[in-house]
């Protein structure tokens, strides 16, 4: 399918920005009308009481100076859309289905996620609002569901990676006056045609308006095929559990047809089309953002050992053919420094469409199709060490597999070529037009990256990093070949002000890490409009998990958000401008997970029980869905 670009008009600078206050001599009806200088977000303290510790809220501020010289101080406010296992109009939010979209059911119910995380709030044009008595505007909102943690009714254990996950469509009326969304339609969007949905993490919202999502940590079609997985493998996917829920049969779920990128066109009359890219290659990606050209897309590696990944498409504004890339890390920076620097050379791994990948998975190939292997060192010239996610491997490629390796294999065969398959829990990516800047989430610096041999030699740091990457035009490839972008990453480094502060002995409450700082960072936002960039936690070495902004040329970091103890804090995404409001997308999930080290830890679970707990063993089931405005609704936003 190609998916044609639909153009919506939005504000990419800080001077097409401007939100509404206490009113001033400039103002009419709330909206100041005086041109931005800048935007200032001031911070919320740490959640002091378990009421506090067991809710998602915000107490901060966002202050609006303008070249007028006036300005406007205005309070957040956190507003929830929905929640998983709510009911829109006989639909159970986060409900999970099988191959025939038939309701995956246990004891009680339809069975459905706890953990939503991606988010792609869209203007879809032509659609029509709920309210036709022209108070409303028309959007639409698609979340995706990472999991289902929890053991369904009658189960026991953590039920990560054991059920077929699900994406949603919520049809959203947006009040003309206030910006305040409302939800007034819910409904599953549909993974039958292409054998369901693995894990997806965090998303992004192309430049044409469709909704990228991810499909993180693929499962190992090595093992799937029935060989033993390598010394220090991370995959702990049970693919034959989703296999046996999706399909009715544990054995039919083929792991090629999972850990690709998920792009959802909605349509004006609130149907949707679903296409799986296989071109973009197959591995634990995070999620996948597409720079100012149309063409160019990073995407970050989670788990251990992993690499990071461009891919040039030959179209702009299609993502079903083009070259994959793997980066190569030559530091500049002294061993064991906390964060590092380096620049980057790019490792071409082959060029590829859709349908050439997908008629290869269709055809049956397998593992041992690609490449002879062994888990010991067969004392043979011609493979090839590599330690990847999979773990410590020796490989050696058969004749004519190096597009199948590359597309379907793509991290053990970037290690194969060169790359560095080091990086540790790559997660969040992110850009800034203006500057031409590129922003990755490291959320925890240890493993690979910390020892003492390969490619990256820097210090750990439990609590992550963010790195700033340059893009350019006219660089050339490992081959000497130039790469068609003019957006390739030449350098990275870490942001000082975004290292994290991770220390081996707790506080009273049991965080190792400080409150003031970031901490396991994982989605990232940038708001070309705020010269802002935003960062959601997701780490357990602090109780509580936070949402940050972080303005590039002030360096003030704030915190904006809090989410319940135990919580990740997911489905970040900043809209500069619909309709004249600008939104902070926000989600969570996962209460209660951890904390119970906190003092306060009795108080706070009774707490989390009273507000996301469901059925009457009150398992923390609830999680909301929502987005960070004011007090009355949205931030007004104009050009």
């Amino acid at each position: 399918m190609k998916l044609k670009p639909i153009v919506i008009a939005m504000s990419c600078a800080l001077s097409a920005f401007a939100v509404a206050g206490q009113a001033s001599a400039d103002s009419d009806h709330g909206y100041n009308h005086a041109v931005v200088k800048s935007v200032e977000f001031i911070g919320m303290n740490a959640p002091s009481t378990p009421e506090q510790k067991a809710d998602v809220y915000t107490t901060a501020k966002v202050k609006v100076t303008y070249r007028n010289g006036k300005s406007d101080t205005i309070n957040l406010k956190y507003h929830q859309l929905m929640a998983t296992t709510d009911v829109i109009n006989g639909k159970s939010v986060g409900g999970l289905f099988d191959h025939n979209d038939d309701p995956i059911d246990d004891a009680l119910g339809q069975i459905t996620s706890d953990a939503p995380d991606g988010n792609s709030l869209m203007v879809i044009p032509g659609m029509r609002p709920a309210d036709s008595w022209k108070k409303a505007n028309a959007l639409a909102l698609v979340t995706q569901y990472e999991y289902r943690g929890l053991p369904p009714a009658g189960a026991t254990g953590d039920f990560w990676s054991k059920l077929p996950a699900t994406m949603s469509l919520a049809r959203i009326d947006q009040d003309k006056r206030s910006g305040a969304l409302e939800v007034t339609d819910y409904d599953n969007i549909s993974f039958s045609e292409v054998d369901g949905l693995w894990i997806p993490c965090a998303a992004s919202l192309s430049p044409w308006n469709t909704h990228l999502g991810s499909e993180e940590y693929e499962p190992d079609a090595k093992t799937r095929e029935g060989f033993l997985p390598a010394a220090g493998s991370q995959d702990g996917t049970d693919i034959n559990s989703f296999s046996s829920y999706f399909f009715g049969d544990a054995a039919t779920a083929n792991a090629y047809r999972y850990g690709l990128v998920p792009e959802i066109v909605v349509k004006r009359d609130g149907t949707t089309a679903v296409e799986k890219h296989y071109a973009l290659g197959r591995f634990a990606r995070e999620l996948a953002d597409v720079q100012p050209d149309g063409k160019t897309v990073y995407m970050g590696d989670d788990g251990a050992y992993t690499g990071l990944f461009m891919f040039v498409a030959d179209k702009k504004g299609e993502l079903s053919e083009g070259s994959l890339y793997a980066g190569k890390w030559m530091q500049t920076s002294d061993v064991g420094t906390d964060g590092g620097a380096a620049n980057i050379v790019w490792v071409k791994l082959g060029h590829a469409s859709d349908k050439q990948i997908k008629k290869m998975v269709d055809n049956g190939i397998k593992f041992s199709d690609i490449f002879e292997f062994s888990n010991s060192d067969p004392l043979d010239s011609s493979y090839t060490k590599v330690q990847t996610y999979m773990g410590t491997e020796w490989l050696k490629l058969k004749p004519g597999m190096e597009r199948a390796a590359a597309f379907l294999e793509t991290r053990r065969y970037a290690a194969m070529l060169g790359a560095t398959t080091e990086f540790n829990k790559m997660e969040g990516v992110s850009h800034n037009a203006e500057d031409k800047k590129a922003y990755i989430v490291i959320s925890r610096v240890e493993n690979g990256m910390s020892d003492t041999s390969g490619d990256i030699q820097v210090k750990t740091n439990k609590g992550g990093a963010i790195y700033e990457l340059a893009l350019k035009g006219k660089v050339r490839d490992s081959d000497g070949d130039r790469i068609k972008s003019d957006y390739v990453a030449t350098r990275m480094e870490s942001i000082p002000e975004l290292l994290g502060s991770y220390s081996g002995t707790a506080d009273a409450s049991g965080n190792k890490c400080v409150q003031d700082r970031v901490c396991g960072g994982d989605n990232l936002k940038y708001s070309e409009a705020m010269r802002t960039l935003f960062v959601g936690e997701d780490t357990s070495y602090r109780n509580n998990n936070y949402v940050w902004a972080f303005n590039v040329d002030s360096r003030k970091l704030s915190r904006i958000l809090s989410v319940p103890m135990g919580a990740e804090a997911t489905g970040l995404q900043v809209v500069d401008n619909y309709n004249g409001f600008a939104y902070i997308m926000g989600n969570f999930q996962h209460p209660g997970e951890f904390g119970n080290s906190d003092p306060d830890w009795t108080d706070v679970e009774s707490q989390l029980k009273s507000n996301w707990g469901v059925g009457p063993d009150e398992k923390l089931l609830k999680t909301a869905i929502g987005y960070i405005g004011t007090e009355d609704g949205a931030l007004p936003a104009f050009k």
